[in-house]
């Protein structure tokens, strides 16, 4: 059975949706079953995304984008460096 992938729009809109309905007396496993996932992970959506409002969480992808962006112009330049510096040492 495939994975489904959700945005955290979706799963900040899902969690709202959970916590209404556990306020109004549903169980955690009923609620769950209801939305479509596991308690597994419910929980763990409740850990990552509990406390954010859907810009912080559009913010968040974003500095996550950026960060792999950054981390990948980090790695090139480590590698120039590398190969400037074997060519320089003169061990060919």
């Amino acid at each position: 059975m495939p994975r489904k992938q959700y945005a955290p729009e979706q799963i900040i809109d899902m969690l709202r949706q959970a916590e209404v309905e556990l306020a109004q007396g549903a169980t955690i496993p009923l609620v769950c079953r209801k939305l479509g996932i596991t308690d597994q992970t419910y929980y763990g959506w409740r850990k990552e995304y509990g406390g954010l409002r859907v810009d912080q969480a559009k913010r968040l992808r974003e500095l996550g984008k950026k960060n792999a962006r950054l981390k990948r112009i980090v790695a090139h330049q480590a590698l120039d460096l590398a190969i400037m510096r074997e060519a320089v040492s003169g061990n060919f």
